[in-house]
């Protein structure tokens, strides 16, 4: 075990289709653009930051790294340009959890390989590098395209947290929560290899 202060340290995970570096201010203009193509803060059920909310997120989500409670990264896409944003969440070093979430991409990028590859690389570090128990996803209730993927992905559903969290809208959200499991990580990498295969072929 590191003698590090933070049990998940900040690392660049690459692929190739993707590559997911440790987020920092120098990705706020990036991100801003990523979110506009598709317009994807209109969305009511996911939470990705406006133009005018992006750099309020970035300093959020480095104020949770320095914590030790999440793990936040900037996705691009081969040939280098930022098209979202990914992190682990909800870390719990003494239970070995993390949950992947806080996922968004710009629209162009949606359907296609990046995000199998970027969940298999999470995935990969998480299990393999960070021996994690358990990997969990989160969704809303009403969000079935994300309800999918992560189904698609081999995640298993372990029940629905009702009225769970507070919505920007004052809502209240109903969470979906899934899960994977180290005894079931070989399988589910499997699945994910073949399915980048699918897409590069």
């Amino acid at each position: 075990m590191s003698h590090a202060p933070h049990w998940i340290q900040p690392v660049a995970l690459r692929g190739r289709h993707v590559s997911l570096e440790p987020l920092a201010l120098e990705h706020v203009p990036g991100l801003r653009a990523a979110a506009a193509d598709g317009e994807l803060w209109k969305l009511w059920y996911t939470s990705v930051p406006s133009p005018e909310q992006a750099q309020a997120y970035v300093e959020t989500a480095l104020q949770l790294r320095e914590a030790g409670l999440a793990m936040p990264w900037v996705v691009r896409d081969a040939t280098g340009d930022i098209v979202g944003s990914t992190r682990y969440g909800n870390v719990e070093a003494a239970n070995r959890r993390v949950e992947i979430g806080w996922t968004w991409y710009a629209k162009r990028v949606q359907r296609s390989g990046l995000n199998t590859e970027a969940k298999l690389l999470l995935l990969t570090h998480a299990f393999e590098a960070l021996e994690c128990n358990a990997v969990e996803f989160r969704t809303h209730w009403f969000n079935h395209a994300s309800r999918n993927a992560i189904a698609r992905l081999g995640a298993k559903q372990d029940g629905v947290l009702r009225s769970h969290m507070r919505m920007p809208d004052g809502s209240y959200r109903d969470t979906v929560v899934f899960s994977i499991l180290a005894s079931e990580w070989p399988q589910v990498k499997r699945h994910l290899q073949f399915k980048l295969e699918q897409h590069a072929s």
